[in-house]
């Protein structure tokens, strides 16, 4: 099953995230199928750039959100688009 997750990157105590569609048994670092875009908490207000288009694809194919993306995607009003077809 493919999932829609972060992926840490970034220094010791200074973390951003890259959103990735990965596969659910890959590690969180691990492998990935596509990059989504970035996530950085560390702002203010926190940077949230994902590419809807392909966020819109994977979730149409299938791919679950975690609980994290889930809240960004609905912040960014993504999830709103597909419950909507």
């Amino acid at each position: 099953m493919l999932k829609i997750r972060l992926r840490r990157t970034g220094a010791r105590n200074q973390p951003s995230f890259r959103v990735v569609v990965a596969d659910a048994r890959a590690a969180r670092d691990g492998a990935f199928v596509d990059y989504l875009g970035h996530y950085n908490p560390r702002t203010e207000p926190a940077t949230v750039v994902i590419d809807e288009e392909k966020a819109l694809k994977w979730l149409r194919q299938g791919a679950q959100p975690s609980d994290a993306v889930r809240q960004l995607l609905t912040t960014l009003g993504t999830l709103e688009r597909v419950k909507g077809e």
